[in-house]
């Protein structure tokens, strides 16, 4: 039987920074919005990393349909020229506009499964005609099923991260070791975080602007207490391109953090290994051996920070008849524009509902979760995207193909930075986004070179 989709809400999956953006909009079109949400609070991820300070400014970080909704409560954006915290983020702007959703928000659903009513993915005959329908399991432990007529996952990825071994898959042994390996940037505020790391050698795999936040952290605390090393574990070479856009970023406190992380290197606190793709994690007595694909062993350490990246969840929408690019995980006409193999540095465009749709009618990814495994998300690129959708599904087709934001030249990296002051950026950098790559050299009284973007 057919069932009617018009009076039915659309299901919004996750209560974060997307999610929420897409609910506002959602009500600023008439639709009613349901987001489902598995923590106990708005931006449960962002809580997560609640320590780390953003590279974007307040001003990047409010979406302008909810900053309408929010007004009317007496909520005044923060400064705009300012960078937050994650946990700023979260108690100064997430959390008071699920409040002001109300009814609309609710914490504690984790949601299971999507799929059409009495379709699985292999069903065609009136596919479309059907709801979609969404499974839940409450923090109680009940379940429950609901019909929706539209679903938006911006579930992020922040539950996933990827793995140690260069192949995309856990290293051998990094299961066995999971009690000295961590997947966050540490906060070394917190005094057990700070116990973990003090007076002890750490290995950072990454490349990103995570990497960069943890390598500044643990310079920082090797300032302080002596014994406190890190190693830098990078899976390619170092080039002009390895520590961000410098001074020629057009988000400043993010060409800041990668002379941070340069900083930590070029002053001894931290030492870089290049071409590393680790295939196994060793136990040497109370430490760790990271051993690479060419046989090659690192010095023990004591403890190892994993910042490879994220990937989409997509257990639960596997029922679902999604179009995804076979190496990013994202939609495929979008995943052209973020292709990290082309796209190291160059403008993402702006994109909505075009790029985002599935074989799947009413379905979508968005968010970080629509970047798959993508490094190069930006909160406002989400909000677009959301601002799209709900135009789509109103029936404004007009305004959904519309683009209405700018994004900064420099390209968009995903991450999060250090510094509240965009002066931070004025260090020992003078290339610009896309120069030529230079070799650096690595280790303490190593001479400036340009960086690239």
């Amino acid at each position: 039987m057919n069932a009617p989709t018009t009076a039915l809400p659309t299901v919004v999956i996750g209560a974060g920074p997307i999610g929420l953006a897409a609910a506002a909009h959602l009500v600023e079109r008439g639709i009613e919005p349901l987001v489902l949400e598995a923590g106990d609070g708005a931006g449960s991820a962002v809580r997560g990393w609640s320590h780390v300070r953003l590279f974007s400014t307040w001003a990047e970080l409010v979406d302008p349909a909810a900053e309408k909704l929010l007004a009317p409560t007496g909520w005044t954006a923060p400064d705009g020229a300012t960078y937050p915290t994650g946990g700023d983020w979260a108690a100064q702007y997430l959390q008071p506009l699920a409040d002001t959703l109300g009814d609309a928000v609710r914490f504690g659903a984790r949601v299971t499964g999507v799929s059409r009513l009495g379709r699985d993915r292999v069903v065609d005959v009136d596919r479309d005609q059907q709801p979609l329908t969404v499974h839940i399991l409450n923090t109680d432990g009940t379940e429950e099923r609901i019909t929706a007529g539209a679903v938006i996952d911006a579930s992020g990825t922040w539950s996933t991260p990827s793995p140690i071994g260069g192949d995309g898959l856990p290293a051998l042994g990094e299961r066995t070791a999971s009690d000295r390996i961590s997947y966050r940037v540490p906060d070394l505020k917190d005094p057990a975080a700070r116990a973990r790391y003090e007076g002890r050698r750490t290995a950072v795999i990454g490349s990103g602007a995570s990497a960069f936040t943890a390598l500044a952290y643990l310079a920082d605390l090797a300032k302080d207490t002596p014994g406190t090393h890190a190693v830098w574990v990078l899976r390619r070479g170092i080039g002009g391109s390895t520590f961000g856009g410098g001074q020629a970023d057009q988000l400043p406190a993010r060409g800041a953090l990668g002379l941070a992380a340069k900083a930590a290197v070029d002053d001894g606190y931290a030492d870089a290994v290049t071409g590393f793709r680790t295939t196994a994690v060793d136990k040497s007595g109370d430490q760790l051996v990271l051993v690479a694909e060419d046989s090659r062993r690192l010095d023990p350490v004591d403890e190892v920070i994993v910042l490879t990246g994220f990937r989409p969840d997509l257990s639960f929408v596997d029922e679902l008849r999604l179009g995804l690019d076979d190496r990013l995980q994202a939609p495929v006409e979008l995943a052209p524009l973020i292709d990290p193999n082309v796209h190291s540095c160059g403008t993402v465009y702006p994109h909505g509902v075009n790029e985002l749709s599935h074989p799947e009618k009413d379905v979508y990814l968005v968010g970080m979760k629509s970047y798959g495994r993508a490094p190069t998300f930006l909160a406002m690129t989400g909000y677009e995207q959301v601002r799209s959708i709900a135009a789509s599904l109103a029936g404004d087709q007009e305004a959904a193909g519309r683009v209405e934001l700018t994004l900064p030249e420099t390209g968009v990296c995903g991450g999060a930075g250090l510094f509240d002051e965009p002066d931070a950026t004025k260090a020992d950098s003078n290339g610009g986004c896309c120069a030529a790559p230079t070799t650096l050299q690595i280790g303490v009284d190593a001479p400036a070179t340009s960086g690239g973007c």
